[in-house]
């Protein structure tokens, strides 16, 4: 169980899998008022620094799930570097379906709803897991500007228009899933390009040090195409962000 290798290449180096940088992931933390003690689940949960970093500064305590098991591995390794392995644990496995065996006051899911089979299937598995009052905390794309054609959809990585909701339309969404909206914090075009820019260092030098691997191809394909892809498309029509809710 893994997932697609060119992402265990490219995001190699990536501490944060979405485009969060570090300050706004303190700020998620800091707008969440966590009390010590606060249990976390992560499904998708990447290297681990959500978890590592809110255990160092707020005392929580948590499980994090991922399918790469490289990254599982280097969330395992943060952990120990802040000195928080015996607050936090992660598990190299698949997040669809995971319910937590105790309930938790926040289940997070950042940037992989697919494991859910979108938003709404992965608010009610992440509600599966939390106590009376918990939160949810959902990362999900959002069109910054509605793209003109089906095309510039496609090339921000989207199946359709129709895939993703503009931000106030994103917002009424969860109201109608009978959950209030407590928190937002999103990406900037900053925050996009340390997340989609740091992979093309990543994957030069990768193809630097592994010029006959098979996969090599695929590398210099995606390098090759990435950064006019990206400033064309992503950097101008999508957001990220970050949503507490909690249900009504």
């Amino acid at each position: 169980m893994d997932i697609p290798r060119i992402f265990n290449v490219s995001e190699s180096a990536h501490r944060i899998h979405n485009p969060f940088t570090a300050e706004k992931l303190a700020t998620l933390g800091a707008a969440l008022r966590l009390e010590p003690e606060t249990r976390v689940l992560d499904l998708g949960s990447g290297s681990g620094e959500m978890l590592c970093t809110w255990a160092r500064d707020y005392r929580i305590s948590g499980t994090g799930i991922d399918m790469s098991r490289l990254f599982t591995e280097q969330a395992t390794l943060r952990a120990e570097e802040l000195g928080v392995a015996d607050r936090v644990a992660f598990i190299h496995g698949d997040a669809a379906g995971y319910v937590a065996d105790e309930k938790v006051g926040v289940a997070a899911c950042l940037g992989a709803t697919w494991i859910g089979g979108g938003v709404v299937g992965t608010i009610e598995l992440l509600a599966a897991s939390l106590h009376p009052g918990g939160i949810v905390l959902i990362g999900e794309p959002y069109w910054r500007q509605l793209p003109p054609t089906e095309a510039v959809a496609e090339g921000c990585l989207a199946g359709s228009i129709a895939d993703f909701l503009v931000l106030p339309g994103l917002l009424a969404s969860f109201g109608k899933l009978d959950y209030d909206v407590l928190e937002m914090v999103l990406a900037d075009q900053d925050s996009w390009d340390r997340y989609e820019a740091a992979k093309w260092l990543t994957m030069r030098r990768w193809l630097d040090a592994n010029p006959d691997d098979a996969f090599a191809p695929d590398v210099r394909a995606q390098l090759t195409s990435e950064p006019e892809r990206y400033a064309t498309y992503t950097r101008e029509y999508l957001g990220w962000g970050v949503f507490a809710l909690m249900a009504r």
